[in-house]
């Protein structure tokens, strides 16, 4: 089938009280092993590319490759860009047939944000392209800071909320916790920041940094609203030691086929593991 807007499967996730699985890819391997995991587990799911995706890979490859892969699959796929950060990127995305775009002005004020967020908003809907924004800041596992200075960074409710009326946006990326790469220790979520949100915010909310985040916290996040949970690191850490195992096995090894291959079958195996905790197995 052909890629479907982000917006149908969060709405369909929202109503269903699940999540949709948002999984970042670099190549074709991982592409493949995406939409396998989500064939596999007769499941929606989003496939995003970052800016460094984009960059590494080129984004008519990445576009091409998750057309043909949608084409071909029995379960409906999304192609998202991930952390979009100005205007100009979005509309290369458009062009390109991206079916949703982030939009990523949470480095702005809120105003300048909101402004942003609407301009994308203006340019892409009528073409049909779902719209996710970002309010309050995911930092990186690294980022040297406090408890108190992380919490600063949250997401506020009635921001939240007044964010949403201003801009309409189709998603919103909040802030309860979570961060960007490998985690030093067990990330804490804020529960009760996200249960208030919600209760102001009926738009599908996103959660971003996931990997690491403990299966029992996704769950209980996904239970308070979440819709669509992102996942990269964890795919990173699955092919690459699938990889790393065949090279260490035999470090004459020159045929990239029998390290891509377990690589794409380990990564295939941790997607399949987070559909199911995202509640979204049997759900295309």
């Amino acid at each position: 089938m052909a890629l479907v807007s982000m917006v149908e499967l969060l709405d369909q996730a929202q109503k269903g009280h699940y999540a949709v699985g948002a999984f970042n890819c670099n190549n074709m391997e991982i592409v493949q092993a995406i939409v396998a995991a989500a064939e596999a587990e007769n499941a929606p799911v989003i496939i995003q590319a970052s800016q460094g995706a984009i960059k590494y890979a080129g984004i008519e490859y990445i576009t091409t490759l998750t057309k043909l892969a949608a084409e071909k699959a029995n379960v409906p796929i999304a192609l998202h860009l991930d952390h979009g950060t100005s205007f100009a990127q979005v509309m290369q995305c458009a062009r390109n047939g991206f079916s949703s775009v982030m939009i990523d002005g949470s480095k702005h004020l809120i105003e300048d944000n909101i402004a942003l967020t609407n301009k994308v908003i203006e340019a892409v809907r009528p073409l049909g392209i779902s719209v996710e924004a970002e309010l309050g800041k995911i930092g990186g596992t690294e980022d040297d800071i406090t408890v108190t200075e992380r919490e600063a960074l949250f997401t506020e409710p009635a921001e939240a909320e007044y964010f949403v009326q201003a801009t309409q946006v189709d998603a919103l990326a909040i802030a309860i916790g979570t961060a960007h790469g490998q985690y030093k220790g067990i990330p804490k979520l804020d529960f009760e920041r996200l249960t208030k949100i919600r209760e102001r915010v009926s738009t599908p909310l996103v959660l971003h940094g996931s990997s690491g985040v403990p299966e029992e916290a996704l769950r209980e996040a996904i239970s308070r609203g979440i819709c669509k949970v992102n996942i990269d690191t964890n795919i990173r850490e699955a092919f690459v030691l699938a990889a790393r195992h065949v090279l260490e096995g035999d470090s004459k090894e020159i045929d990239p086929r029998k390290m891509l291959g377990p690589a794409r079958e380990a990564a295939t195996a941790i997607i399949r593991e987070k559909i199911r905790i995202f509640g979204s197995t049997g759900k295309a």
